[in-house]
């Protein structure tokens, strides 16, 4: 089963996020092993850097802005060929300050949108597009 981790900087605060967090890691236990690694915020996004950098593993995704945008259906064919692959996956979700140079440079950057989001809720829309795309790859009729 492909190992998925979230690395993210900060922590969820409230228990509805927590809530809908847990729901899609129930969710997405039968295609994968879901860890979440929670990194303290700094004042320096070079801090954040150092300690992101030092989790990452396998194929990286960074969510940016910047980055590369694509349909739910795409998306789930970028994961299904990492799990194909038998790569391990690392997202990364960074803090209100952005993500560092050298995170980016590690990185396969990804955008969901021009919008910027809170990254409490962006971190239940990252579990929800992955369920999402899993569900696309069997063929279920969830996504529609």
């Amino acid at each position: 089963m492909i190992r998925i981790y979230l690395v993210c900087v900060g922590k969820l605060k409230e228990t509805y996020w927590r809530d809908a967090c847990e729901e899609y890691r129930k969710r997405l236990s039968r295609f994968c092993k879901l860890e979440i690694r929670e990194l303290a915020e700094k004042a320096d996004p070079h801090e954040e850097a150092e300690e992101i950098l030092r989790n990452l593993r396998g194929h990286v995704i960074a969510l940016a802005v910047e980055g590369r945008k694509c349909s739910s259906e795409r998306f789930s064919a970028d994961i299904g060929r990492l799990v194909d692959a038998g790569s391990e996956i690392t997202f990364v979700i960074g803090s209100s300050c952005g993500l560092d140079p050298a995170v980016k440079a590690r990185a396969e950057l990804v955008s969901f949108s021009d919008m910027t989001f809170p990254h409490q809720m962006f971190r239940v829309i990252l579990l929800e597009q992955l369920y999402r795309a899993f569900m696309i790859s069997t063929g279920s009729p969830y996504h529609k």
